[in-house]
């Protein structure tokens, strides 16, 4: 084996230039593949970071039946104070668990004495939110991001109405709520601070104490509708899924039915069809990757075989086997592959450092995002794997058409 491949080094040093051309495709291909593939992950775990460090969480707890009727913000499918606890003790056993924070969420009217529109309003403990979704305070763009997050009497409201409403921060407004039992209560409150707009359902809402929502409520006991769930580790998050999930369940209505839904935030955000749409850009990347080293190793190798013909068949008539021929052609197929793989890995790597270094940075909205690509020794081996495979592949059809030469007639070709 070891022979084969030293004489299928010097065939391909025989003719350098094509070597290194073809050599060099592959590499810009496996640098292109590598680099997109980092620069696509690292814009993705941005993104999900902002949505669920800021809004989402990496889980919510609801009463079952309440994320399809997630819009009219029913008061009915509430949490009771008993199945709360139920939920809290769970969740405190669960190592993996970070934080959680209980919302009341409602809806409203607003108003700032002149005009009057619908909000919604989600009704925080500012210690456990602050824990839960870390990224709300960075959204804060009016009004200072230190101290507490809210006290009670104050709000944090989204740009979209303040600017609407002509609303700034210290002014005075008023909420008017319709409780469960159709009893209508109104507070008076200070705005404390303006919000950025966020991608997907919850980016225009309001936020208030959680004692403010029950008293406009008129609430006896502590009721919630949802419980927001921080892991330690996103990357468990699957697993903390089937766990947790399967332990709530146990959790049950007279009737024995399960009263509790578990949704990870693919489930809640529409952002998770763009982090699939980057998945599936990646793999087109991949399938262009393969195409280019098929074509690239295919048309050198069917190249070396038509010029080398009377060769072919000289090594034939003195009783080369087939089976050699193939694993000569066979061989130089391998060695572009390796060769292009190797120091496009070697590039990808270098120039993700580069990256780390001087970090990318644009502007989302009125944020700046800014990349930090990483590359897993499993993501560039499997892409160095597929480069390999794929050269051999493309030049077995190649190899086996010169080891199925007739010797005489390859010896006559001119």
């Amino acid at each position: 084996m070891i022979a084969v491949l030293r004489l299928s080094a010097r065939n391909l040093m025989r003719y350098h230039r094509r070597t290194l051309l073809t050599a060099g495709l592959i590499t810009l291909g496996v640098l292109a593949m590598l680099l997109f593939v980092s620069a696509a992950g690292s814009f993705k775990q941005v993104m999900i970071g902002q949505i669920t460090d800021s809004l989402l969480g990496h889980m919510e707890v609801h009463r079952r039946g309440y994320v399809a009727s997630v819009d009219n913000l029913p008061l009915n499918l509430n949490l009771s104070p008993q199945l709360i606890s139920k939920v809290k003790a769970e969740l405190d056993s669960e190592p993996a668990i970070a934080a959680y924070s209980v919302r009341l969420k409602l809806g409203a009217m607003f108003s700032n004495f002149n005009e009057t529109t619908s909000i919604r309003l989600n009704g925080i403990d500012p210690v456990a939110e602050d824990a839960a979704a870390p990224g709300l305070r960075t959204r804060i763009i009016e009004g200072g991001r230190d101290g507490p997050l809210l006290a009670p009497g104050e709000l944090l409201i989204p740009e979209l109405l303040a600017r609407g409403m002509k609303v700034k921060i210290g002014d005075s407004v008023v909420l008017v709520a319709t409780n469960r039992e159709g009893s209508v209560n109104g507070k008076n409150f200070k705005v404390r601070g303006v919000l950025e707009p966020v991608t997907g359902p919850g980016g225009r809402d309001a936020y208030l104490h959680t004692d403010d929502a029950r008293e406009l409520l008129r609430m006896d006991e502590a009721e919630a509708m949802e419980i927001v769930i921080r892991l330690k580790d996103l990357g468990k998050l699957d697993k903390v899924m089937a766990s947790l999930g399967a332990r709530l369940e146990q959790l049950t209505n007279p009737q024995g039915r399960p009263v509790l839904e578990l949704h990870d935030w693919k489930g809640l955000s529409p952002f998770a069809n763009i982090a699939s749409m980057i998945d599936l850009m990646t793999l087109f990347i991949r399938v262009m990757l393969v195409a280019i080293v098929l074509t690239s190793v295919m048309n050198v190798m069917l190249m070396a075989v038509y010029e080398r013909i009377r060769e072919i068949g000289t090594l034939a008539a003195i009783g080369t086997p087939p089976s050699r021929i193939l694993g000569l052609y066979v061989g130089e197929g391998l060695l572009l592959g390796l060769l292009g793989a190797i120091v496009g890995v070697a590039l990808s790597a270098a120039v993700v450092g580069l990256l780390n270094l001087y970090p990318l940075q644009f502007p989302f909205g009125r944020q700046m995002i800014t990349l930090h690509p990483t590359l897993s020794a499993g993501e560039m081996l499997s892409v160095a794997l597929l480069v390999v495979g794929m050269a051999v592949i493309a030049s077995l059809q190649p190899a086996w058409r010169a080891s199925r030469m007739d010797p005489i007639q390859a010896l006559r070709h001119v």
